[in-house]
């Protein structure tokens, strides 16, 4: 009797690293998952230690083998996703970074991207970006800038940059491969997306030498083996994506026009829009959605800072929650927001406003405002950051969006989807797997080895938990709205 076959998903996200193991039917088998600590050095910094990243995944990819009972010569090939924009810069020597992770919320390029802002329009042309602190680009130049000795060693081909799927790409082989993936590698500001290579232009506007970068693949390709030691067999990596690009393909949104939302730390949303790449009039991002086989899907992009985050800081921060389970009966508790409005900038605002010196605020506080208030004010922004979003794609894209699938730890709260569906006044379906980033790169790495047929095989197997239909009247929403944009211009004043 053959033994049974999976796929391993490395989930390597902002705030924690997650090993899920996949049946060849998408199903789950088990997750392993490590907590990952943040820090903050200065106002508007945020780091990671990239050791700690590649511990954690060693430790969760042997714990989900061990939990659930399966050797790794049944493991027929590894995916990974990631947070995108983290960067890390390493020795190619010792494979020990020169510095901390950088990552993607970080704002200390903050003037710098300012200082440049004249060459925005080029920068949209070729990338689909704004100049904004969130993507690598920015920060590959602070540690070449700031870490002694750095820029030296990089100029002589000493160094290696990557964003967090090639750093571990680099480890899982034993520093055999340097490479990334091409969604990975469109959210870095020096990668032309509509030529699809590096670019000299953007390479010379912020001084990156050429020798320190990966070499762009497909997201479903061999990328490499990983070294026996790893896991005790030599598995092949066959999947790599950006987190949010992983989520759109796990979500079977593979026809122009279909929309997946993701709520995380961030929230992101994105669009299929097809073969062309197009410059969204709006300040939302064009970016690479998935490529097969050397066929590029482009997809347009509206990304939200902070969702999650919000919560956590409810529970860590302002101390009015324990869990964030407890929070759809707190905004359930109370009949309406008391006119509570948060506008969680904490580290900036996104899409569309990108203003990276915007600070976070709760606006329309009274006597009255309790902490089930506060609570629900954190729920609805995600909402009403989405509408933004949607509003700025249907222009973009020039057609209606239909409907919104959505994944991500917050879409557990069923309060936090109707209400989704209330103030985009569009259907929200949540799939019957929520964990649709690994699952997506899991679809990726299968591909590669034939345990997915196509794309059209995939589309079959997604399913819909629950479909939360909109059910406000027209004038609460639009009267719920305007208070929000109030908030806003608030904090943007």
């Amino acid at each position: 009797m053959s033994q049974q076959q999976y796929i391993l998903s490395i989930d390597q996200g902002t705030t924690s690293t997650r090993a899920i193991l996949f049946d060849l039917q998408g199903q789950i088998e088990g997750v392993a998952q490590q907590e990952l600590t943040l820090h903050y050095p200065h106002n508007g910094w945020v780091e990671q230690n990239a050791e700690d990243i590649w511990r954690d995944t060693q430790a969760v990819c042997r714990d989900v083998l061990e939990q659930s009972d399966v050797k790794a010569s049944q493991v027929l090939a590894i995916g990974i996703t990631n947070q995108r924009e983290t960067t890390v810069v390493w020795d190619r020597a010792t494979g020990k970074p020169v510095y901390n992770a950088i990552v993607w919320q970080d704002r200390r390029t903050a003037d710098l991207c300012q200082s440049l802002k004249k060459h925005e329009a080029m920068v949209q042309q070729k990338t689909g970006l704004l100049l904004d602190p969130y993507f690598s680009g920015t920060k590959i130049k602070w540690i070449l800038d700031n870490v002694p000795s750095a820029r030296t060693k990089a100029n002589k081909g000493d160094l290696a940059f990557g964003t967090i799927d090639s750093f571990l790409l680099w480890k899982l082989t034993g520093g055999k491969v340097h490479a990334t993936d091409i969604t990975n590698a469109s959210r870095t500001l020096i990668y032309n997306i509509v030529k699809q290579q590096w670019d000299d232009e953007l390479l010379a506007l912020l001084d990156i030498p050429r020798v320190i970068l990966p070499e762009v693949r497909d997201n479903s390709y061999l990328f490499g083996k990983t070294t026996k030691d790893f896991l005790g067999a030599e598995i092949p990596v066959t999947g790599m994506a950006g987190d949010q690009q992983a989520a759109l393909f796990g979500q079977a949104c593979f026809k122009p026009g279909m929309v997946k939302s993701t709520y995380g730390t961030g929230c992101f949303a994105l669009m299929n829009i097809g073969k062309d790449f197009r410059v969204s009039k709006n300040k939302m991002l064009t970016t690479v959605g998935y490529r097969l086989n050397g066929e590029i899907t482009y997809a347009i992009e509206g990304s939200i800072f902070v969702a999650g985050a919000a919560i956590q800081w409810l529970r860590d921060g302002l101390k009015i929650i324990k869990s964030a389970a407890e929070t759809e009966a707190l905004a359930q508790s109370v009949p309406d927001n008391g006119g509570v409005y948060m506008v969680p900038g904490f580290t900036g605002l996104g899409a569309p406003y990108w203003n990276p010196h915007a600070r976070g605020a709760l606006v329309g506080l009274t006597r009255g405002a309790t902490a089930a208030h506060i609570v629900r004010a954190a729920l609805e922004a995600q909402a009403y950051q989405t509408l933004d979003l949607i509003h700025a794609m249907a222009d973009d894209a020039g057609h209606a969006i239909e409907e919104i699938r959505v994944d991500g730890g917050m879409v557990k709260n069923n309060w936090v989807c109707q209400f989704l569906a209330d103030m985009t006044q569009r259907p929200v379906l949540r799939p019957a797997i929520v964990e649709t980033t690994a699952l997506g790169v899991a679809y990726l790495a299968g591909l590669q080895v034939k345990a997915f047929a196509s794309t059209a095989d995939i589309q079959k197997s997604w399913a819909c938990e629950h479909r939360f239909e909109p059910k406000m009247p027209q004038d609460q929403q639009q009267k719920l709205y305007a208070g929000w944009q109030h908030a806003v211009k608030q904090v943007l004043a």
